[in-house]
């Protein structure tokens, strides 16, 4: 699957059904007079926004590498996902001071049939985009996508949220509010998740334990247990990832010999998991600090 084409559909069709949806919500939550709806409206709103973040993102990322930027410039889909969870926070805040507010002051809402079958449109919509960006996202790794979808996800929860707060409005006066405030905490908890991936994945990661054995595995011949692999970092660039380990030799290999058993390595790893690595080599009786 090409990761740019498949980014750009994945926000082009968001793009399109979210300005559907916000117009669809904001209409409701206007004729009813009621917080969460409308609050469900701005965050269909802020998921066409994390959108277009997605599609610039993309644009950015496909860039070739250049002197300035060697590794490419994949890292954008990081940087749009930050911008994605900041949005949310912002919407989060402002709903539930506006869920506070409206609860202090005792105020009701009176649903209708129109406000059921515009959320009933948003819940099946919403997530049948979740799944498409979860799918794309899966496909393509692209972090940015998954951030949208999300989105998407925390949207359709909020509506069903708001589906059963209407359901349920002429029993208490004070479903609206409490709703409006239940949905702002999960604009919280997404936002939350958003940013730690995508903070995680620029700051370096950790190579998975999955992917430290397989690597070991791949070298099995030249057994792996003895050179004790080991001070593992990988750098993501999303388009491109960078692995450096240390393994431990005999001290009286040559060095013609230890770089040649480092390159063998090295090229392994290339071709059996597309990962460009590099390989320090150290004496069997070398210790770190850290070891």
């Amino acid at each position: 699957m090409d990761r740019s084409r498949a980014g750009y559909l994945e926000g082009i069709i968001s793009v399109a059904v979210n300005s559907l949806l916000f117009v669809l919500k904001l209409w409701a939550g206007i004729v009813t007079g009621s917080i969460a709806l409308t609050a469900d409206a701005w965050h269909t709103l802020s998921d066409f926004l994390s959108s277009i973040i997605v599609i610039v993102a993309v644009k950015l990322s496909s860039r070739k590498p250049d002197k300035d930027h060697p590794f490419g410039h994949g890292r954008w889909e990081h940087i749009a996902a930050l911008f994605i969870a900041f949005f949310l926070a912002i919407i989060a805040f402002d709903f539930l001071k506006d869920s506070i507010i409206q609860f202090k002051n005792h105020e009701s809402t009176t649903f209708g049939t129109v406000a059921i079958v515009v959320t009933i449109i948003s819940i099946v919509a919403k997530e049948a985009l979740a799944q498409y960006a979860f799918y794309i996202g899966r496909k393509t790794g692209n972090v940015s996508i998954k951030a949208d979808g999300w989105h998407h996800r925390t949207d359709a929860l909020s509506s069903i949220i708001v589906l059963v707060g209407i359901l349920f409005a002429n029993q208490f006066w004070w479903i609206d509010s409490v709703l409006g405030a239940i949905i702002s905490f999960m604009l919280f908890y997404a936002t939350y998740q958003i940013a730690k991936e995508a903070i995680n994945k620029l700051l370096g990661e950790q190579p998975s334990v999955e992917l430290i054995e397989k690597i070991k595995q791949s070298i099995a011949h030249y057994s792996a247990e003895d050179m004790q692999l080991h001070h593992f970092h990988m750098h993501n660039y999303v388009g491109h990832q960078e692995l450096t380990f240390h393994i431990k030799l005999e001290s009286d290999l040559s060095i013609e010999e230890g770089h040649k058993i480092a390159t063998d390595i090295e090229n392994i790893i290339r071709e059996k998991f597309g990962i460009m690595s590099t390989v320090h080599i150290e004496p069997q009786d070398f210790n770190h600090k850290s070891d």
